[in-house]
């Protein structure tokens, strides 16, 4: 059973950084495509980021320059770390993968499309 666990989450106040973690387990070898998502209160969700298994990257535009996705294929983890964070950066954040899904077009509206997710962390920027 594929399961994907965030952390890393928090409170931070405009400008600071924050980096969260996604243990993925319950699947061997490498999704073709991995991600971040986003959902405000009242709002819907939003793709953040996007890492495919050649390590391809794609950033919603309002994060390029201050997001960096990345994977740790030997630890099954992927990563977002966060700089210059902005108040309007303030969601729950969710890891999402589709290991089974080989054909899945990895880009960051394609995240939304990813069938597993896990439980979010939320992060919290105050001006």
């Amino acid at each position: 059973q594929v399961q994907l666990v965030e952390s890393g989450g928090g409170s931070v106040q405009s400008g600071g950084s924050l980096r969260l973690s996604c243990a993925a387990s319950g699947y061997t070898g490498s999704s073709a495509c991995m991600g971040w998502f986003r959902q405000a209160p009242g709002k819907a969700r939003e793709g953040v980021a996007s890492i495919d298994s050649d390590g391809r990257t794609n950033y919603v535009d309002s994060v390029k320059g201050r997001f960096t996705i990345s994977q740790d294929n030997a630890k099954n983890t992927l990563y977002l770390q966060m700089n210059s964070l902005k108040p309007e950066d303030t969601a729950t954040y969710y890891c999402a993968a589709d290991p089974l899904n080989t054909r899945v077009v990895c880009d960051v509206p394609g995240v939304l499309n990813l069938n597993y997710w896990g439980q979010g962390t939320q992060v919290t920027v105050s001006s």
